[in-house]
């Protein structure tokens, strides 16, 4: 069965330009140009990968409210922002709303649709048959990998799939320094440097919630980061 994209994007050229690259790549592809209609479409079901522009219509930041109302409903839904704003604030707060990637408009099509297959690939893993070593645990850390799910003190934390990996790439070498090229490669995504450093802030939030003296992900500066082996 195809993979299902929703694209949701205000202007038709592109709109349809993408949409139609998409369906070469063999992917089902349903397009919205509003974020109404798209959240009427997904009261029946989720797509199996959003991506969303900003800019939606008369809402200047419309693509940043269905971002957070998607991610209200599913955790695991891989959601790429697709921009024509490149600012790092812009950046920033696509990333902290939940997004798993952000890319600009001026991107190639063989480069996006990469960038989805390997979204894809990362979520598929959760279906993959289980092996010995499924389960990565470091002190109170428990990462389910055919579930991509992670509990700090058995208490579910709710990471996206990139943020899945990237706790994984870094707790499966506690104590060793992961720089940002070495992170992105094994947690198989490729963004740029203040992307990693977000996704960083929100991991840490996100454990924080449970454990307000979460302190596992250390920075090591000029170099990147690294797992505090201490149990807690």
């Amino acid at each position: 069965m195809s993979r299902h994209i929703a694209l949701i994007e205000d202007e038709p050229a592109l709109r349809d330009n993408c949409a139609e690259a998409l369906r070469r790549q063999g992917y089902k592809v349903s397009t919205y140009g509003n974020r109404a209609d798209a959240l009427a479409a997904f009261a029946a079901r989720l797509p199996d990968l959003a991506l969303i522009d900003i800019s939606l219509g008369d809402e200047v930041d419309g693509g940043f409210t269905l971002c957070r109302e998607l991610r209200a409903r599913s955790e695991r839904l891989p959601i790429i922002f697709l921009s024509a704003r490149d600012s790092d604030f812009d950046i920033v707060a696509g990333l902290r709303m939940g997004a798993d990637d952000y890319v600009t408009k001026d991107v190639s099509l063989p480069h996006l649709t990469a960038r989805i297959a390997t979204l894809f690939r990362r979520s598929d893993l959760a279906s993959s048959p289980p092996e010995a070593d499924d389960m990565l645990v470091r002190g109170v850390l428990r990462l389910d990998l055919p579930r991509l799910s992670a509990h700090w003190q058995d208490s579910p934390v709710p990471l996206t799939v990139t943020e899945f990996w990237m706790v994984h790439t870094l707790a499966r070498h506690p104590g060793h320094v992961k720089d940002r090229e070495s992170l992105m490669k094994d947690a198989r995504i490729y963004v740029d440097e203040a992307t990693i450093t977000s996704h960083i802030k929100r991991i840490r939030r996100k454990f924080a919630a449970i454990d307000p003296s979460f302190d596992h992900i250390v920075t090591v500066y000029g170099m990147g980061y690294r797992w505090n082996p201490q149990e807690t």
